[in-house]
Parts: C-alpha cells; structure tokens; sequence
C-alpha cells in the first residue's frame, strides 16, 4: 500500500499532539503539533530511527544531552539508542512531521494531547516492542 499527501498542508493543519497518517511495512509516517512551551518527551527508541521535519514554528533538540536550536524546514535525524527530546521554544505551535522506520506506534493513533498520549498504555507498549 502506499501513500500520497501534501505534507506541508497536513502538518499545518493538524491540531493533534500525535497523529499517525501512514503506517507501512517498515515506516510509519506523523504528524504532531507541540504547543507553546510544550515538548514531546524525552524518550530512547531501542530500535527505530525517527526522521522529523520541521514544518513550522521554532524551538530546540535534546539529543543526548546536545541543545541545538532548529526551526521550519529543518531535518532532525534521532539514530536508535539516542536519548532525545524536541521543546517549542516559539511563540506559536511547533508543527513536525515525523518518519519512524520501523512503525512506532499503533496504527491510526491520534492523541489530542501529550497527556492523552501519555495515558495510551496500549500505543506505550507497543513501541515498547518495536525490533
């Protein structure tokens, strides 16, 4: 199965924290926008690469401890066992598309709120066993 879209009008139109739009054999393809002052957390993926464009807005990357400023149109590259986070420093939402290879999360997920995404135990363990 693929997949068409126009990234740049689904990244900004999304209102979701996390939204999956894609998920193929071996990728998956979201959405997320990380309100003012807000991050997607801290994490390590064991065993998944995550591609992040920065559609718009302005904050920083957390990766293994390095801060580096980024903003819209640039290309974060999180290699598996770096311990990264991505905080809105802006004065508007931080619109990100992501790739995961392999998927990272269930099929179809969308959290309204990092705090809905935090509660998903299921979507959690799920990531949890990605190899």
């Amino acid at each position: 199965m693929s997949f068409i879209t126009h990234l740049n009008k689904i990244a900004a139109e999304n209102k979701n924290f996390r939204q999956v739009l894609y998920t193929g054999a071996k990728s998956q393809l979201v959405a997320m926008n990380i309100p003012i002052g807000g991050d997607i957390g801290a994490e390590t993926h064991a065993h998944v690469e995550q591609v992040l464009y920065i559609q718009s807005g302005e904050g920083k990357t957390i990766l293994d401890g390095v801060e580096t400023v980024i903003g819209a149109g640039d290309i974060v590259i999180v290699s598996p066992g770096v311990h990264h986070n991505i905080v809105n420093t802006g004065t508007t939402p931080l619109t990100i598309a992501t790739v995961y290879a392999p998927p990272n999360h269930v099929d179809g997920t969308v959290h309204a709120t990092k705090a809905d995404a935090e509660a998903d135990v299921a979507d959690e363990a799920f990531g949890a066993t990605v190899v």
